[in-house]
């Protein structure tokens, strides 16, 4: 897995502890007190050892989870340190941490952005508080302002909130009303992610019980559009389906490297990586993944490789739910695919049936186009 060492690539590190496990959620995710939290630090620390000299400078570095404010700053900074050490980092790194909100106070602020955290994104998720229990969540939504002032006072380069919609019975009205609270937050970015019920979730076994009905697709899709038009209203501009930033300043440098595959490294329980055109994925589960790391073995539980077409399907995937579209010259100069030549009646008639636009070597969503991105990604033929 040789990789040049001027292209820049992204670390990812799972934190996967929760006060308690949220009942949407389907992330590798555990409860764990402190002693096992400074346990699975020692580990991860030593996963990262596992890949010191790694061919690869990273530029961004994010936190995800789970809940990596469950974390103390000291052991935040074990891990930064450790990574620092045994990896290389471009001379400008991006850093991103996600909290809940109730972890948020002046000092752990000021703590985080000590060590050099760029972006704080608050698990937010809802700003009234019938949604906010439904969603399980243990903050309300005083709390949730609350934070975003301290963080914004904190003075991050960016203050990012997540919202999730298409909850059961929900209308446009009781959406718009929601991002209109958000708004006034003023958060620098906005992460909008639609409900979806996976099957061993609390939610999962609720609606195989016929206990909790899903907002229909046709909603689903008018909620999603509103979401663009009154967040592009309001001056926030969509970089991806569902996220959007004040500014290009503010848009998720780590985030879009997933979109471009651009390599990048996972570690911890249930983190994938990807390099070159090999892609692999950690344990899922904590004990299995420490066991493993105890061993002196990188905790890997499978990998795939991938043929060019796979590649060029994926980024035509996410090019039809990103602002910016296929890049058809990428296509064809990376992956060696003439979208156009293969799919040239298709895409006039996507066009005429308002879906999709041409410009140039582009080929771009239109509203109506992202509510449907993954059905027209499979009409083409690569």
């Amino acid at each position: 897995m040789s990789e040049p060492l001027d292209e820049f690539g992204g670390l990812y590190l799972h934190v996967p502890f929760c006060e308690r496990v949220c009942p949407y959620c389907d992330f590798a995710v555990r409860t764990g007190d402190r002693t096992r939290r400074r346990k699975y630090v020692d580990h991860l620390l030593d996963e990262i050892r596992l890949y010191a000299g790694y061919p690869l400078r990273f530029d961004t570095i994010y936190f995800g989870g789970g809940t990596p404010s469950s974390l103390g700053p000291d052991e935040l900074g074990r891990i930064l340190g450790t990574a620092r050490r045994e990896l290389s980092f471009a001379g400008r790194v991006w850093t991103f941490l996600e909290v809940n909100p109730e972890d948020v106070t002046d000092v752990a602020a000021a703590a985080w952005k000590g060590l050099g955290v760029d972006t704080l994104s608050l698990g937010v998720q809802a700003l009234e508080s019938e949604a906010l229990a439904f969603l399980g969540r243990r903050h309300r939504a005083d709390d949730a302002r609350r934070a975003v002032a301290l963080a914004l006072e904190a003075g991050f380069h960016t203050v990012s909130i997540d919202l999730i919609y298409g909850l059961p019975g929900q209308t446009p009205d009781d959406w718009r009303r929601e991002l209109d609270r958000a708004l006034e937050l003023g958060a620098h970015h906005v992460s909008c992610y639609q409900l979806t019920v996976h099957e061993k979730t609390r939610f999962g076994l609720l609606a195989k019980r016929g206990q909790l009905t899903e907002l229909g697709l046709d909603d689903q899709a008018e909620l999603l559009k509103l979401t663009h038009r009154h967040l592009e209203a309001a001056g926030l501009q969509a970089s991806e389906v569902g996220q959007f930033a004040a500014g290009p300043e503010h848009r998720s440098r780590h985030n879009l490297k997933y979109w471009n595959h651009v390599p990048y490294l996972g570690l911890g329980p249930s983190a994938h990586s990807f390099h070159e055109r090999t892609r692999w994925w950690n344990l899922r589960r904590t004990d299995p993944w420490q066991e493993r790391i105890r061993r002196g073995e990188r905790p890997v539980e499978g990998s795939e490789t991938l043929t060019d077409g796979a590649l060029a399907l994926e980024s035509l995937m996410t090019g039809l739910r990103a602002h910016a579209g296929v890049d058809l010259e990428r296509l064809r100069s990376r992956w060696g695919v003439d979208l156009l030549a293969a799919n040239a009646e298709l895409v006039e008639r996507l066009q005429s049936e308002g879906l999709l636009r041409l410009e140039g070597e582009r080929l771009l969503p239109t509203l109506d186009g992202l509510a449907v991105a993954d059905g027209i990604a499979s009409m083409f033929e690569l």
